[in-house]
């Protein structure tokens, strides 16, 4: 017997839990601490549905018809957790519809023990579906398993989709005999496969990698961000400066070269950043680039400031608004520029110029590590993305898989 108010509330909150959690995932105010406790709360309900077993489905499965990712999500898991791939049909079915969702159900493929994917993965990896061999592909990915030469073959997916995937997928688990066919797929005809090729080359240390990152940054392509993020740290200091001099002649790349300073690190960049923390658009990613040098928490360190009068930031309430887009900085501190600058005129003797420093310190294997234990997640993503280049034989941490996976991890580094 259940009490179905109470198996609904749980498959309802394990969805809308988890959506938090996917947001978490790339925020900037969260540590591992905070995803672990967020985690905590999602597997409570899920623990829920495992209580109820059987009956638990219907709630799920009903959840599906909202075609949502948090339910895809919390669908998917019970399914795989459960061994019952009848349940699992219809939740692929709904990623089949509404491929936007798929992220849910890769995520409920990394969050359930690995011993309950043998067999269903290598299925899909043999899929004629595409969308099925992205599947196959993903749970190896964020398992960081290698699936051999599946791996290989996907490489030569005639799906863009299933291309981009395993491209990515090389880089991540270090499949460093694969790099020939990376460097053919720097020439691929969809954008998403040719960015996914440099981004893996890059991390071997292939030079055409990097240029190609260069250009998705100059062109402004939709992956700028990213390419950005890992061609800076590829360069030696003194390229990556002049390519940042080479950009800020461009005033639509300025914000792009206030994140810039923060990914390369040197001191030297913080009075121009302290400017920068007067223009209300630009304060509070100056801000974060700042405490990526420093390591300095605005809000923790009391160099926190208040919202400028007057200044909007995101979508408004006017109904001829047309900009929907959402705040890029809505989670970051305001920061105080008189407050900073006293600060930093004290504490500037303790941070060297002329070397790159991540969170404070040299960047060096020690420092990585350190603030994947300690850092918030925007700052462990770059301390990920260096220790790749620091040990290029080593598997990239994957700061988005669960926060006890990512501990079991730390703990045994």
């Amino acid at each position: 017997m259940i009490i179905e108010d109470i198996v609904s509330q749980h498959a309802e909150e394990a969805a809308f839990l988890w959506l938090l959690r996917d947001g978490a995932v790339r925020a900037p105010h969260y540590n591992l601490k905070d995803l672990a406790d967020l985690e905590e709360r999602v597997e409570a309900h899920l623990d829920g549905l495992r209580v109820a077993g059987e009956e638990a489905w219907p709630f799920c499965e009903e959840g599906l018809q909202h075609q949502e990712v948090g339910e895809v999500f919390a669908g998917g898991f019970f399914a795989l957790d459960q061994g019952r791939k009848d349940w699992l049909a219809p939740v692929v079915d709904v990623v089949l519809e509404a491929p936007e969702t798929w992220r849910g159900l890769v995520s409920a493929l990394g969050w359930v023990d690995r011993q309950k994917l043998q067999g269903q993965v290598v299925e899909w990896l043999k899929a004629d579906e595409p969308l099925l061999r992205k599947f196959g592909l993903g749970a190896c990915a964020v398992q960081r398993v290698d699936c051999g030469a599946y791996l290989a073959r996907a490489l030569e997916d005639p799906d863009a989709a299933v291309r981009a995937v395993a491209l990515r997928s090389v880089g991540q688990i270090r499949r460093r005999e694969l790099l020939k066919p990376l460097g053919d797929h720097l020439q691929d005809d969809h954008e998403d496969c040719r960015f996914r090729a440099a981004w893996s080359a890059t991390l071997f240390g292939e030079p055409r990698g990097l240029e190609a990152l260069r250009q998705f940054v100059e062109a402004s392509a939709v992956h700028s961000g990213a390419a950005m993020e890992l061609a800076l740290r590829a360069m030696d200091k003194g390229s990556a400066m002049q390519w940042v001099r080479d950009l800020i002649r461009d005033p639509a790349m300025t914000r792009m070269v206030v994140q810039a300073t923060g990914i390369i690190g040197d001191p030297v960049s913080v009075p121009w950043l302290m400017e920068k923390m007067k223009v209300p658009e630009l304060a509070r990613v100056a801000g974060e680039a700042f405490s990526l040098i420093t390591g300095i928490d605005l809000a923790y360190d009391d160099l926190e400031g208040e919202w400028p009068e007057g200044f909007e930031a995101g979508p408004t309430e006017s109904p001829e608004d047309e900009d929907v887009a959402m705040d890029p900085d809505e989670d970051l501190p305001w920061p105080a520029p008189e407050l900073i600058a006293r600060w930093w005129a004290t504490h500037e003797a303790r941070f060297p110029k002329g070397q790159r420093l991540l969170c404070g310190k040299p960047i060096s294997p020690e420092t990585c590590m350190n603030v994947l234990r300690n850092g918030y997640q925007r700052q462990r993503r770059a301390a990920a993305l260096e220790l790749a280049l620091l040990r290029p034989d080593e598997p990239l941490f994957n700061t988005s898989a669960t926060a006890k996976r990512q501990q079991d991890l730390l703990r045994m580094a």
